[in-house]
């Protein structure tokens, strides 16, 4: 170990052990991860000692930050109680009664155990409720990993096909032909060409799945009109609306979903309603969730899990969601606009070409002169990736963690202080790329 950082001697030892030394690709770094010693508030410190602004916030799941004492009550409070049990708890039914409470669209609930189970239950509840095979879903869009919902969220110009007709392109080797039959691909925000594609399959359609402002999209919103198009669409063919709001439901107190006028039958939640553990929940109608329903006559979802509802998720997520009320909403969103304009401003005073996207306590920077109105606009050409990586390693070396995609979300521990200091530093990192990569400035693309 003589002369390596202890990181760089864990990641030999976990490269021994773990597929790329890594349990998930999103931590992995070059040369190696950095190791998490502890976080606190906003801030995570490695165990060679070097302190970070946590702006990644575990992939947007953690809405308080780091070690919130109200969590930690709650959760050390459970553990002398036990961790699970083949009992149902009182907690369980708090928390749904809290998250119902939350907004008009959930009528009931169900807990399971991460983001992608959550949007697993809505798919397959759909199929239950409409008796037909197929969903729909936006081109470039993550929603996990089930088979269905994860197919074309890489789709690249060599495979991505026209533009008026997407293909289903899968993720993973092997993925079943089958299952990309069963994918409809739309364009975001194109209500023209995305009805036209679902009239093509009106009869075997069993749900529209949207997530409001798709992060791997280029963390654009859904417009009023799309979403507006997608809904008549449901109704008037007996489909089902689904949101992802597995990210996106920190947008406002209820979702992203009290940005439209129209309410999806379904929501699929994760990240930030667990307080910093993994749950997943299916949220909506009464009448479709009860297709999970064990007490009917003939139960169309029979659905269980070992640790869905788990005591000491639900403990932690309703202490969680508890603090994150509409006046700790607004001013987080009121910090991400703060964010968003600064950085806009930065850009332009520096002269490189870039522009910043999102909504609510969430940004996105792109390597490109404007917000791009879809996936494909979004996609980054080989100087855009490398101005990206530039980016964040230089972010990274200078005390903040961004997503991986230069994306970045606000936790209730952060202030102006941080969003300012944020700024400063990409200020530096933006004159950095405009030294290094000179085509990414916008002279140079002019």
């Amino acid at each position: 170990m003589k002369g390596q950082t202890r990181s760089e001697h864990l990641y030999e030892r976990a490269l021994k052990v773990l597929p790329g030394g890594v349990s998930r690709n999103a931590v992995l770094r070059k040369p190696h991860p950095a190791y998490a010693a502890h976080g606190e508030g906003c801030r995570v410190t490695d165990i060679d000692g070097n302190c970070r602004i946590d702006f990644a916030n575990n992939m947007a799941s953690l809405i308080h930050g780091h070690a919130h004492p109200a969590i930690i009550a709650a959760v050390t409070e459970q553990l002398h109680r036990g961790t699970a049990y083949t009992l149902a708890t009182e907690v369980e039914v708090e928390f749904a009664e809290h998250m119902v409470g939350r907004s008009q669209s959930f009528e009931k609930i169900r807990f399971v155990n991460s983001g992608t189970e959550g949007i697993m239950c809505c798919l397959k509840a759909a199929r239950a409720f409409t008796s037909r095979p197929k969903i729909a879903k936006v081109e470039g869009a993550y929603h996990g990993l089930y088979d269905y919902a994860e197919v074309s969220q890489t789709a690249s110009p060599a495979n991505w096909g026209e533009a008026a007709h997407p293909r289903s392109v899968p993720v993973t080797a092997g993925t079943p032909a089958s299952a990309l039959d069963e994918v409809v691909i739309l364009p975001f925000n194109d209500s023209v060409r995305a009805l036209a594609l679902l009239d093509q399959h009106r009869s075997d359609l069993a749900a529209v799945l949207i997530d409001p402002i798709p992060h791997r999209v280029g963390m654009v919103p859904a417009s009023a009109d799309f979403i507006e198009a997608l809904h008549g669409w449901t109704r008037r063919n007996g489909a089902l609306l689904i949101f992802d709001e597995v990210i996106t439901f920190r947008s406002e107190y209820g979702g992203a979903q009290e940005w439209y006028r129209q309410r999806p039958d379904l929501t699929a939640l994760g990240k930030a309603i667990g307080g910093g553990f993994p749950v997943g929940a299916i949220t909506g109608r009464a009448d479709v969730m009860d297709v999970l329903n064990p007490l009917a006559d003939k139960v169309l979802f029979p659905h269980s899990g070992t640790f869905s509802a788990n005591p000491v998720t639900l403990s932690a997520g309703l202490a969680a969601m508890r603090l994150f009320d509409r006046g700790e909403v607004a001013r987080l969103n009121a910090l991400g606009e703060r964010a968003r304009r600064q950085i806009a401003e930065i850009i332009n005073a520096e002269g490189v070409s870039a522009c910043v996207t999102g909504a609510g306590s969430m940004f996105r920077i792109h390597m490109k002169p404007e917000p791009p109105a879809d996936y494909r606009a979004a996609y980054a050409n080989p100087n855009e990736a490398t101005a990206v990586r530039t980016l964040l390693d230089h972010m990274f070396n200078h005390g903040f963690m961004l997503i991986n995609t230069c994306s970045g979300t606000i936790s209730t521990p952060m202030t102006e202080v941080e969003i300012d200091q944020l700024c400063v530093e990409l200020q530096r990192g933006f004159q950095l790329i405009a030294k290094q990569i000179p085509a990414m400035t916008v002279a140079a693309r002019a």
